[in-house]
């Protein structure tokens, strides 16, 4: 059962969910589905079997955090979410100039389909039915560091097929007009459960906003600035998100959580740069993962 939350606490206080992750060099973590019962002496690893958290270790294994430990699937990938009926693992192909290959699983993280695009991972997520699947992908750069970057972000709907390979089509409205500019970039797609509204950062002029998306309008507005990577609540109430505290420097970025019905913004106690798009944990606590050593995303 999900637990409940007084709007005080909603708002409040979200714990950080992050002593569970220390022991891995987590790149991405995710929260798979809830249904589900414990995990089982089965040698293969599913979402029925086993619930829990998942991570990229170190070596590019997907593993899951379980009640009995950690149990390693046959996944490498760059990138990696589950949720409701399914999955999605971000691969890259090689060669000039790279390529990703969105790889999107069934409950058994058996292929159902795959996407061949340019560009090299950054990330992924799936709507809480399944149902959804999105990933960005770096096109020009490796990194948020250097201050320069491209990103393009596509959408599949798994149950007719429908595929976007670029966002970027959005008739975007940006404080209350309609916008459009040649360095508009999407980036860090959240589902709600409706499997048609969800959330984006875009940027432009230097300026990086959160938006508000409905897939069959294909529309999207601008409803905050400062907001990178959102993460929607499981009970889409809430955003977890990076949010911008310095220009240069050590620790450019602080978890933040918006409440999406009053816009009221609260920091997060752990003061440490966040890099990944947070994953919930359940509709009180958001992970953050803890690498041994610093990595770039």
């Amino acid at each position: 059962m999900t637990p409940t939350l007084s709007p005080r606490a909603r708002v409040g206080a979200v714990s950080l969910a992050a002593v569970v992750l220390a022991a891995f060099a987590v790149v991405y973590t995710v929260r798979a589905a809830d249904r589900g019962g414990p995990a089982t002496g089965s040698s293969h690893v599913t979402l029925d079997n086993t619930p829990g958290l998942y991570v990229r270790t170190a070596d590019g294994k997907v593993a899951a955090l379980g009640k009995g430990g950690a149990r390693q699937t046959a996944l490498s990938c760059r990138r990696f979410y589950a949720s409701g009926s399914g999955a999605v693992c971000l691969t890259t192909k090689p060669g000039i100039p790279p390529r990703t290959q969105a790889i999107v699983l069934d409950r058994s993280l058996r292929p159902r389909r795959t996407v061949t695009f340019g560009g090299t991972p950054n990330r992924a997520r799936v709507s809480p039915s399944g149902r959804m699947v999105s990933w960005t992908v770096f096109v020009t750069g490796d990194s948020y560091s250097g201050g320069s970057f491209s990103t393009r972000s596509g959408i599949l709907d798994t149950r007719t097929g429908y595929l976007v390979k670029n966002v970027e089509t959005l008739q975007l409205t940006l404080d209350g007009r309609r916008y459009a500019a040649s360095d508009v970039n999407f980036w860090g797609i959240t589902f709600a459960r409706d499997d048609n509204r969800f959330y984006a950062t875009v940027a432009t002029r230097g300026r990086t906003y959160l938006v508000e998306g409905d897939f069959k309008a294909w529309t999207a507005r601008a409803l905050r600035e400062n907001v990178e990577c959102p993460s929607l609540s499981p009970d889409g109430t809430r955003v977890a998100y990076k949010k911008r505290v310095r220009d240069s420097g050590s620790d450019p970025w602080r978890l933040h959580v918006l409440d999406l019905k009053t816009l009221r913004d609260t920091a997060q106690a752990e003061t440490r740069s966040v890099v990944e798009q947070a994953p919930w944990v359940d509709v009180g606590s958001v992970g953050k993962a803890r690498p041994r050593a610093a990595r770039r995303s």
